[in-house]
């Protein structure tokens, strides 16, 4: 696989905001967000094996993983690299964009699938499988990352029409003011939860942590 690194940190979004956890960051994306906080994936990584992997993750202890990107979906060995990490008993996240099927990892009892559903600034919207917000189950996550009004329009409407079964977070682009969404969520009293990407007011936007 290709693997633009491999680090520790907290987990600053979501269920599992707070927790340690192992981050495996797989390069390339087949997106093109506007406000992409990690282009330095689309391209940057190394190529190393699935062992290799499992070898540099377990001098960490540690046993929640999150497997983002990039895009994790857009490389053909991640199906063989979850497999292997539940064979390993790791707890994993699994980030995806929305724009590739996720039937092969619902219901899997380690797996956290977090999807994020792209919104109208991304720019990427269009390229959504929606049909895959009917698929989530309770204990997985759904995300929108909204930076205006008219996303925020978008994100209600899809959350009316696909009703999904799990936690649904709405998360500002990051440098957007907080305060507003915060209000319009709070005046429609939303089914939602406000997500502040913790790691960034920890750490700030520097990479590897």
């Amino acid at each position: 696989m290709k693997i633009n690194e491999i680090f520790y940190s907290i987990q600053g979004e979501g269920l599992l905001v707070g927790t340690p956890t192992i981050f495996i960051r797989a390069s390339g994306c087949n997106l093109r967000c506007t406000y992409c906080d990690t282009t330095y994936a689309y391209h940057k990584g190394t190529e190393i094996s699935i062992q290799e992997i499992l070898t540099e993750i377990g001098k960490i202890q540690c046993t929640h993983v999150c497997l983002t990107g990039g895009e994790p979906l857009h490389q053909k060995d991640t199906p063989a690299l979850i497999r292997q990490l539940l064979h390993n008993h790791y707890t994993i996240c699994l980030e995806t964009n929305g724009s590739y099927d996720i039937q092969d990892y619902v219901g899997k009892k380690l797996v956290l699938i977090s999807l994020d559903i792209k919104c109208p600034s991304s720019e990427s919207h269009t390229k959504m499988i929606l049909k895959n917000i009917s698929s989530l189950t309770k204990k997985d996550q759904l995300k929108f990352i909204i930076k205006n009004r008219q996303d925020y329009s978008y994100a209600k409407n899809i959350i009316s029409r696909y009703k999904p079964a799990c936690t649904v977070f709405f998360q500002p682009v990051w440098g957007i003011d907080p305060q507003k969404l915060a209000s319009w969520v709070l005046r429609d009293a939303l089914p939602v939860r406000l997500s502040l990407q913790l790691h960034k007011y920890v750490w700030g936007t520097k990479k590897g942590v």
